[in-house]
């Protein structure tokens, strides 16, 4: 693990769950190959093992550590560092719910991600009890909690939610480990049970109980009945979101490369193929001609001759995302997963190189892209720059890492004048190399932003005092309240006027630097999708789901 990498990690967590879970967490990175038992985590850290444990059972409830009991009989405990750079994309979760299912879903996704792990019961309630409120502030009707379990029920089924892990136990009742059940369908099942009725306060709460040498993992419950479902408790599917956002991502591109509706065309197929294309697969499943149609909406217009002359289209433009593979069924077709996330990686790549090098440089670059293997002499003359200006350029880029050398000598001694020296880009080593990058430019952005806000946190908390007076004397007038208008004016004219210019910078570069996260973020995200099918992993479970991308 890169060392910018750990650094960015260490800021998250203590952005999003304090100092003294990311000492702890920063510890088990350092050690991210191995595991450590608890006194060893306290004795390293100087901490108590009261506050080790606390540290721990935060982790473990947002499923950033796991545990497992050793050979000798006590409990070791590492880190996932991927689902910890997973918190760069909360608000992407969050966003994308609230877009395919509305408001509902968005509370829901918010509410399991802040929790880390909850039961269905607690989060209909509390999304419930948040919307309702915001409707009779509106003057609106309020709802019934059935509403949103059925929004829970369309995030389950679609695999944006799943089941937390199974605990397994010992001789003594003991939790061990976390153990994924061998049907991966029962992730996402969900059991029937009654919302309204019943009681909906039942809460786990994780627990370590040092005074054994296995630390014990028990669940303390705040009430003796439970309704039905309530001892089964829920998680984000973090790689069903990156797998919608990878979708999202190639329907973009053929949209922007042609038109929406070869966009659309993009989407039924990748719909049509989702549960049976294997999460890795460098292709989907053939698609017929006959299976796109009947999946496109009516309200998009297609004939069968207009869809006939689209797909020709697609697979002439954009050969490297969509391919005709077989004539049988009216034609079928297959989308190029591993091809596109190449095409996307090169267009990332290639903007760096304009931003960074600019224009002429990115002839030069795409000019070896091109020929793959390219001597400077040939470079000068296709990219149609000056010999002088052409080797400074391109040994610039060399420099950097975004070009290499290879040598092919005519002799055995290697000598220079008999040697002929090719330029090449290796798009997996310039795409680690972002990747570096990337984590550096957001760790920047969030260290960044924290300081602009300690800087200014004397008058942050000013206008939030000032804002909250404000908040409740508009809550009295539409209580029907008499209040003085003028009192307003005076709690406004608390923060001066050079007070509020000050605010408002603070807020736009705030604003910006949050802005920046996302937007490198998103680069990260496409460099990683593409970097995950050139190492060879074994291929996990199918995961069968439906959704309208």
């Amino acid at each position: 693990m890169s060392k910018s990498k750990l650094e960015l990690c260490h800021h998250i967590l203590k952005e999003y769950h304090g100092e003294l879970i990311a000492k702890v967490g920063f510890y088990l990175l350092k050690k991210a190959k191995g595991s450590s038992p608890l006194r060893q985590i306290s004795l390293d850290t100087s901490l108590d093992v009261a506050k080790v444990q606390k540290a721990l059972c935060v982790l473990i409830q947002h499923g950033l550590v796991a545990f497992q009991k050793s050979n000798k009989s006590f409990m070791e405990y590492s880190i996932n560092i991927d689902k910890i750079m997973n918190h760069l994309r909360y608000s992407r979760y969050i966003h994308c719910a609230k877009v395919l299912y509305g408001d509902g879903a968005e509370l829901l996704v918010e509410e399991i991600l802040h929790a880390g792990q909850t039961d269905m019961a607690t989060v209909v309630k509390k999304v419930t009890d948040r919307l309702n409120d915001a409707l009779e502030t509106a003057g609106h009707p309020k709802i019934s909690s059935s509403l949103v379990r059925d929004k829970f029920n369309s995030l389950v089924q679609t695999h944006f939610l799943q089941r937390c892990f199974s605990p397994v136990l010992d001789d003594k009742k003991r939790v061990i480990r976390l153990e994924q059940p061998e049907n991966v369908e029962e992730l996402f099942s969900v059991q029937p049970m009654e919302v309204d009725g019943g009681n909906q306060g039942q809460k786990r709460k994780l627990t370590l109980d040092s005074d054994l040498p296995n630390k014990r993992f028990k669940t303390e419950s705040t009430s003796k009945e439970a309704s039905p479902g309530d001892s089964i408790f829920w998680q984000v599917n973090c790689e069903r979101f990156h797998h919608h956002f990878r979708d999202q991502a190639l329907i973009s591109a053929v949209a922007r490369r042609l038109d929406k509706k070869a966009g659309e065309i993009m989407r039924a197929i990748l719909r049509i193929s989702e549960v049976k294309t294997d999460p890795l697969a460098k292709q989907t499943v053939p698609v017929s001609f006959t299976e796109i149609f009947g999946s496109l909406q009516k309200e998009l217009g297609f004939t069968r001759n207009l869809l006939e002359q689209y797909l020709h289209n697609m697979t002439d433009e954009v050969p490297e995302f969509v391919s005709k593979c077989d004539d049988s069924g009216g034609g079928m077709y297959v989308v190029n997963i591993f091809q596109a996330l190449q095409a996307l990686c090169k267009a990332h790549i290639e903007s760096v190189v304009l931003e960074r090098f600019g224009s002429k440089s990115l002839r030069i670059f795409r000019v070896i892209l091109l020929k793959k293997q390219v001597e400077q002499s040939q470079i000068e003359t296709c990219a149609m720059i000056p010999s002088k200006e052409a080797k400074e350029l391109l040994y610039k880029m060399f420099e950097e890492g975004f070009v290499t050398i290879t040598e092919l000598a005519k002799t055995p001694d290697h000598a220079p004048s008999r040697t002929f020296y090719l330029f090449t880009v290796d798009i997996r080593q310039v795409a680690r190399m972002l990747k570096e990058k990337c984590f550096k430019a957001i760790r920047n952005a969030i260290v960044k932003r924290n300081l602009e806000i300690m800087e200014h946190k004397r008058l942050l908390d000013k206008q939030e005092r000032v804002d909250a007076i404000i908040a409740d004397l508009e809550q009295q007038l539409q209580s029907g309240l008499e209040v003085d208008p003028a009192q307003k004016e005076e709690v406004q004219e608390v923060i001066t006027p050079p007070e509020r210019q000050q605010l408002t910078k603070v807020h736009t570069v705030t604003n910006t630097l949050e802005m920046s996260e996302l937007q490198v973020d998103e680069t990260l995200f496409i460099l990683e999708s593409y970097l995950a099918f050139t190492y060879h992993r074994p291929a996990p479970k199918k995961q069968q789901s439906a959704i309208l991308i």
